[in-house]
Parts: C-alpha cells; structure tokens; sequence
C-alpha cells in the first residue's frame, strides 16, 4: 500500500538510558579519564566486581567501549588504576614513637582501607589472577607494593631508635603481617575489627622483627 517502497527511517543508536551516544559531549584525556575512574568507582560500589563489565563503565562514563579498550586490556587492570587514581601514592605512616604503635595504626588504616572499593576491586582482580596467567603478569607490573614500603619505613624508624636490629628486616618478615591480613579478609571479609589488627601486630609482626635472623 503507501508504505510499499518507502526507506526505513535511520535507526538511531540508543544507549540504555534511552539517550542518542552521538549528542553526549566528548571529552578527551584527563577529563575522559577522570569520568572512567569516577564511573568504575560507582559500578564497584553499585554492582560489586563480579558483576561489573567494560560496558557498564562506558555506559555510565558517558563514552563508547572502544575507548576502554585502547587505554586498559581488561577490566582487572581498569580496576586497579581507577583505584590508585583515588588513593594517594604513598603516605607516610603515623609516627607514634613506638614500633607498636605505628604497627597498630598502620594496621588499622590498612582495615579501613579494604572496607571501601579497594577491598571489592583487590577481592576481584586477585580471583582474576588465580585463572589467568596474561592478567596476573599486568596486575603485578601495576602493583605498588605500598602497604610492604609502609612497614619498612615503620621498621625502619624502629632501627633508629634502637628498638630492633636492622637484621631483621628481610622481604619475607616485612611481608608477613600484610598478608594474614590480606588473608582474613578474603576469606572472612570486612569490616575489620581493632582486635585483628592488634593480633597480626602482637603474634606475628613485633616477634618477627624483634628477633633477628638465627636469634
């Protein structure tokens, strides 16, 4: 009849909230990258890690899946650079004038930490690197290693006021405590009571380091 022949209208390309990608306004650079880390940040807290997708981010981000993929190959190194992005690079630990007490406190900075996105994006991309061997090599060449810089630096000041002996600071005692707390949290998960801190301070980290190698 009068439609015989007629051109099908133009589809117009529609995002899940109904509004045309095309009209978004584009951004480039910090400011992309800002929106991304800001959009990744939502998703972990909204739909957790397991559940988050490249196009979840570009959708909220306002920009296309092709723009995530030329900056990250996968959403675990994603999660980890918007997370950094968040984080300071390197803070000093409290200095309390005891390797007690700047144990405790870093301790108890670390749990509040883990209780945010960190600790959903670390609980995710560490499941990512136990199947995927490419992911684990990423993840490990963007890690920081700060929580390991902390408790030496804390150590360290102990050395000076001649409350340890430098002997005692090997890689695997300074990484001890660090992973027992890691490892209470993947499988017991958050929040953290002070009691846990306090014990991974007093039974595992000060007798490590109060006895040196061979003592």
């Amino acid at each position: 009849m009068g439609t015989q022949g007629a051109e099908a209208p133009e589809h117009t390309p529609q995002s899940a909230s109904g509004q045309d990608p095309r009209k978004r306004p584009r951004r480039r650079g910090e400011a992309l990258n800002a929106a991304i880390f800001e959009a990744v940040l939502a998703e972990l807290e909204e739909v957790g890690y397991a559940r988050l997708t490249m196009e979840g981010v570009a959708e909220r981000a306002r920009t296309g899946k092709a723009s995530l993929y030329r900056r990250w190959p996968n959403r675990g190194r994603l999660v980890m650079d918007a997370v950094y992005h968040v984080l300071p690079q390197y803070v000093d630990p409290p200095d309390t004038g005891g390797l007690r007490g700047d144990l405790l406190e870093l301790f108890r900075s670390t749990a509040r930490l883990l209780e945010g996105p960190a600790g959903e994006a670390m609980r995710g991309v560490l499941g990512e690197v136990l199947h995927d061997d490419e992911t684990a090599r990423q993840i490990r060449s963007a890690s920081r290693g700060t929580g390991v810089a902390q408790i030496r630096q804390v150590a360290e000041r102990a050395v000076d006021r001649g409350e340890i002996s430098s002997k005692a600071l090997t890689p695997r005692r300074l990484e001890a405590g660090q992973a027992v707390m890691r490892h209470h949290f993947l499988f017991l998960g958050t929040p953290i009571p002070d009691h846990v801190g306090e014990e991974i301070v007093d039974e595992v980290v000060l007798p490590l380091l109060t006895t040196p190698p061979g003592g």
